[in-house]
């Protein structure tokens, strides 16, 4: 009976644990043995590996984080560090490890199977960074997430009738933006693949007050950062109260939407079944609504496209 592995590194993601417990149980079925990585590669390093059974992934679906946890690790990225995490899944007999991660985790996964071991990528990210996929695992719960929080805002932004400005996460990646600022209705979505103009958006927001709108709703991806920096010159250029809201980490937890739960699972179910053919260094996504997957080094090499379409929707409708 072979042994497989699984990890989660770098930021946690709402629908990970789903993707454990897929893999876990898919696992299992297949004839398996299945252990646990804990704290990702820095655990993987140290050794800190458990068994895992039916029961060990029992009642997770529904809960946000990873109950493996995660780590960032920068011994990982030496070549000692990685052989020794090698030499370390050897010596538990694991001969193949599924990595629930971003670039960087998947980054680490390619590089361990150049050093013999059999690696499966998932795509664990809220923040849509992946090109090779349309889909990351906890992407749409983030949205949902921002989405709450900006028809909150909206209402006191209403009451006042200030501008607000909420910055959201995504690295440098504008997605969460612009899903969640056409989503709910957003007047502006400032995007590190777009920037914007200062004068022009103020000029937005005095246009819409001549129109009678009580008030201004502008969402602003991380990447391109600076909310309170920026609400203080819309202020002082528009004279219009401005405020400024940092949803921070809130937007990596909380229990998974059903579309996180159902990717995540159909993901590690396919991630088992390409352990079970035998093959290696690959990595799991989404496209035009069917999970597939590719090389593991094609992946990677993929160049970021925005989408230049609904962005230029999310513009139209916010007059």
């Amino acid at each position: 009976m072979r042994t497989i592995g699984v990890l989660t590194s770098g930021g946690d993601a709402p629908g990970m644990n789903a993707a454990i417990r897929a893999v876990v149980r898919a696992g299992l079925a297949k004839g398996f043995n299945v252990m646990g990585v804990r704290r990702g590669y820095s655990g993987l390093i140290s050794g800190e590996i458990i068994p895992l059974d039916r029961h060990s992934v029992a009642d997770i679906i529904q809960r946000g984080g990873t109950i493996l946890r995660t780590a960032r690790c920068e011994e990982f990225k030496t070549e000692e560090g990685r052989k020794r995490g090698a030499n370390i899944l050897r010596t538990f007999g694991i001969d193949g490890l599924v990595v629930i991660g971003g670039d960087g985790s998947f980054k680490g996964a390619q590089l361990l199977s150049k050093l013999g071991i059999s690696t499966v990528g998932l795509p664990g990210t809220i923040d849509n960074d992946l090109p090779y996929t349309e889909y990351t695992i906890g992407f749409d719960t983030a949205n949902n997430t921002v989405l709450d929080a900006i028809n909150k805002l909206r209402d006191t932004s209403t009451s006042h009738e200030r501008v607000s400005i909420v910055e959201v996460m995504g690295r440098n990646c504008g997605d969460i933006a612009l899903y969640a600022g056409l989503a709910g209705g957003a007047e502006s979505i400032i995007v590190p693949e777009k920037g914007y103009d200062k004068d022009k958006l103020c000029r937005t927001i005095l246009e819409g007050k001549m129109r009678g709108k009580m008030h201004n709703l502008i969402i602003l991806a991380e990447g391109i950062g600076g909310a309170e920096e920026l609400a203080q010159q819309v202020e002082e250029i528009t004279g219009i109260e401005t405020r400024a809201t940092k949803l921070g980490h809130i937007q990596r937890g909380g229990s998974p939407t059903c579309m996180d739960r159902v990717w995540a699972s159909r993901m590690g179910y396919r991630a088992i079944e390409l352990i079970e053919e035998g093959k290696s260094s690959r990595v799991v996504g989404v496209r035009d609504g069917r999970i597939f997957d590719m090389d593991i080094d094609e992946a990677l090499s993929v160049p970021r496209q925005f989408d230049e379409k609904l962005y230029e929707i999310a513009n139209a409708l916010s007059y």
